[in-house]
């Protein structure tokens, strides 16, 4: 009995003409990516941890989508319990199948897991709450969060977003690219101003990236939470190119008279001790 013949397509047939750049870049986009792409910005919306009630008409002032578009991409994610209605019926919220699937994500997270054991044994050394964040588009997200032993605690949950100019995750990981590459992020910000001390414009952003690079750690003094400072590094794989970063958050009340030895000196040897373990392993981001 004769093997069935398998009808490959033409870029596979070994008798195919070599498929030119341009005829690639000539290709059709993926069929449904649009229709995925507004689905994905009214999870972001959702998501993004402010204080809006997430109703349809708002939903369609912040997205510009029309309100019954609007209404039948909720209706779909609601079936598949990716949002739910809140007791209002009106408004609606993160469904459990998300969060599960965002857990999931966080658990196999190759990163997460390599930095583990240095995330303990820096939270037990200051006693301060430590955060591990990966860059996200022109963001860092937080993929980890040890809380401080003491009294008072962050506000910041896993999951959330902070922005690359008022957190100290964020410089920290600005100062670690090459040039090319921090400029054009810096020139798409967006400088919203959290507190007093938040920094304002580009220019402001680049002189204290300078001072980032040459003295290893980024702070923020306040910047994007009142009354709390944060110490921030990078940590980089074996092309020296961050792949994270570490933070160090502490409520202004309670700061060690003395920064370098309580928090600065162990936060720079965590991350180097990381960055060493990723380069034996070749980690790339």
């Amino acid at each position: 009995m004769k093997a069935p013949r398998v009808k490959l397509p033409r870029a596979a047939r070994p008798d195919a003409a070599p498929t030119s750049s341009a005829a690639v870049s000539a290709a059709p986009p993926v069929a449904g990516t649009a229709s995925f792409s507004k689905f994905m910005r009214v999870l972001d919306a959702i998501a993004s941890g402010d204080d809006t009630a997430w109703t349809v008409n708002a939903l369609s002032t912040r997205l510009g989508y029309p309100r019954p578009t609007i209404y039948r991409i909720v209706e779909a994610l609601i079936a598949e319990q990716l949002l739910v209605p809140k007791r209002n019926g009106q408004s609606f919220r993160l469904g459990p199948r998300l969060v599960s699937l965002a857990s999931r994500a966080l658990e196999s997270s190759d990163i997460r897991q390599l930095c583990k054991d240095h995330l303990f044994d820096l939270r037990a050394l200051t006693q301060e709450t430590v955060h591990l964040a990966v860059p996200d588009r022109s963001e860092m997200t937080y993929i980890d969060k040890l809380e401080s032993p003491k009294a008072v605690r962050m506000n910041s949950r896993l999951g959330s977003r902070v922005t690359l100019y008022s957190s100290s995750v964020g410089k920290a990981y600005l100062a670690q690219l090459p040039v090319p590459e921090r400029d054009a992020l810096i020139q798409g910000l967006d400088f919203k101003v959290f507190t007093d001390a938040t920094l304002r414009t580009p220019q402001a952003l680049r002189a204290e990236l300078e001072q980032v690079r040459r003295q290893g750690y980024a702070e923020d003094r306040e910047e994007n939470e009142k009354d709390i400072f944060c110490f921030g590094c990078a940590i980089t794989d074996k092309q020296e190119a961050p792949v994270a970063c570490v933070s160090l958050s502490i409520p202004a009340f309670r700061m060690s008279a003395d920064r370098t030895a309580s928090y600065i000196r162990p936060l720079i040897e965590t991350c180097a001790a990381i960055s060493r373990k990723l380069a034996l392993l070749d980690f790339s981001g």
